[in-house]
């Protein structure tokens, strides 16, 4: 129903726009467009859930767990109900269900069902069973309580199973000291016995730019007889080069060439590419990735895209092309990510009449409008101060059902900042900002300003106002912010009392100019 309120709705604007002219309509048919389709998605949104919870017919435990548990009810009391209804739950049904919702993404209730699980005295807990508990702790709860989990561990064998997930949170973390007390307790229970753990630790020292102890690790591997594989000997060269540089390198690629047990793939000869590239050796680095070419898989893309990369970084744009036709040869539909590659690619080479001809190619058959292939296009138009085809192209992007999100608005904002249209700027930087909420992203300081700037000066006070409310949300209100505002207060006779208090709640030291302006008032 909304769906087709909304194909309505543009349809009725597609026929104003054919009846009207000039820069001002179109661009009151964008915002009226925009506003329809965001509505649209948070519609969506907001019944896919109640949509699934209206049918119940549900006959298991595992459909009732999957389709019929809103994200913020506790899976919990999903299973204590059904346990009490007198209905059966076995260990079967409780491992199939949990692995099936981190499928999904669905780490809280994974959790919750695992917990479940290890509180029935009827259930044998295995040493697998452990490590998803762990591993889902660290994605759904914090690290403090994986580690309180990992020490009441009731066995080796479970701790042998689990450290894993727990080394690889320190090496995200970057916790060095935590993973080598780690390391060394496992090592002592003799559970580092494949390359794995090694392998983590030489990321986290590289991570954190202890290359000297990569080489290290690569010591100890060799003298405890622990084989390596491809990702070891990519590691060794790449700290390998920041010790003692290319020539080292080639010595240790010579070793993988004759170690018996490591096939050499496109990865490592990528590595060396990149390698080659730091030393300023673009021939050979070129020609690295050649030979990487012959390694690739005629069966799926990965590997395709990191050649294109790193022959966009070599500005090689024959070879992008060559690895691109051959990726497109292969028998499995590419990715909305691929196509934004590869359209990357083209407009940092700068061939953006072929970014274009890969987007339509895209458009023509995507199933489902993702704007992020479109802002690849936008972000390059918008580069080169073609705000009219920016502006058409945002356009037909709603017009298809893509729903812009704040990399959308944020590139339209640079763009009608640059060119001076700072009304729309000011439109596209308060849906910007809307969705900042849900996201890391956040303005700069230099826009912000600007933005804001117009704003006085355009006398509107109540913009002003909601600027700073949702500014002030996002810890972004600062001097410059608050003293503004205080400049529109004074100049339309209004009081400044409560922008003081703000300020002063918000610890902000006011300047000799804005205490000025206090005085005054």
């Amino acid at each position: 129903m909304a769906i087709r309120t909304l194909l309505t709705r543009l349809q009725q604007l597609r026929l104003h726009q054919s009846r009207t002219n000039g820069t001002a309509q179109q661009f009151n048919i964008l915002r009226r467009i925009s506003s329809n389709m965001l509505w649209a998605s948070s519609f969506n949104d907001q019944t896919s859930y109640r949509d699934h919870n209206n049918n119940d017919n549900d006959t298991d435990i595992k459909s009732k767990l999957l389709f019929h548990v809103h994200p913020r009810r506790s899976a919990l009391s999903v299973l204590q109900n059904w346990v009490s209804e007198g209905r059966k739950v076995s260990i079967y049904d409780v491992r199939e269900v949990s692995k099936q919702l981190v499928e999904r993404g669905r780490y809280k209730h994974a959790l919750q069902v695992m917990m479940w699980m290890e509180g029935q005295d009827r259930f044998q807990i295995s040493e697998s069973d452990h490590a998803l508990r762990l591993e889902l702790t660290i994605k759904a709860s914090t690290l403090q309580e994986a580690e309180d989990y990992f020490t009441k561990l009731p066995n080796i064998a479970a701790q042998k199973a689990s450290y894993l997930h727990l080394l690889n949170s320190y090496v995200k973390e970057r916790a060095v000291e935590k993973a080598e007390s780690l390391m060394s307790k496992m090592n002592s229970l003799g559970a580092n016995v494949t390359p794995h753990p090694f392998n983590s630790m030489m990321k986290l020292y590289i991570a954190t730019s202890k290359f000297d102890l990569v080489l290290s690790t690569i010591s100890h591997m060799k003298e405890s007889k622990i084989p390596r594989n491809v990702l070891s000997y990519n590691l060794w060269m790449s700290a390998c080069y920041e010790v003692y540089g290319v020539a080292h390198v080639d010595k240790v690629y010579n070793e993988m060439v004759h170690d018996k047990n490591v096939k050499i793939g496109w990865s490592s000869l990528c590595t060396l590419a990149n390698i080659y590239m730091k030393a300023g050796l673009i021939e050979k680095a070129n020609l690295a990735l050649r030979d990487a070419e012959n390694k690739l898989s005629s069966y799926n893309h990965f590997g395709y895209f990191f050649l294109i990369t790193n022959y966009t970084s070599l500005k090689n744009k024959q070879g992008v092309v060559r690895v691109w036709e051959a990726c497109k040869r292969i028998d499995r539909k590419l990715t909305c990510a691929n196509y934004m590659c590869i359209m990357s690619c083209f407009v940092k080479l700068g061939d953006v009449e072929e970014a274009e001809r890969i987007f339509v190619e895209w458009e023509s058959q995507c199933v489902r409008y993702d704007v992020r292939v479109s802002n690849i296009l936008l972000g390059a138009y918008v580069g080169d101060n073609l705000m009219e085809k920016a502006e058409a192209l945002h356009a037909q992007t709603l017009e298809k059902g893509g729903c812009p999100n704040y990399k959308t608005w944020e590139i339209l904002v640079e763009g009608y900042v640059r060119n001076g249209s700072m009304e729309k700027a000011v439109f596209a930087m308060k849906n910007a900002l809307r969705m900042s909420k849900h996201c890391v992203w956040r303005p700069s300081p230099a826009i912000v300003e600007t933005i804001l700037e117009y704003v006085e000066k355009s006398g509107n006070l109540e913009d002003g106002k909601w600027f700073l409310k949702v500014l002030r949300d996002l810890n972004l209100a600062d001097l410059p912010v608050y003293r503004l505002l205080i400049r529109m207060h004074v100049t339309n006779g209004k009081r400044i009392g409560e922008i003081v208090k703000m300020m002063e709640e918000d610890e902000i030291d006011m300047d000799d100019e804005t205490r000025a302006l206090v005085e005054a008032s």
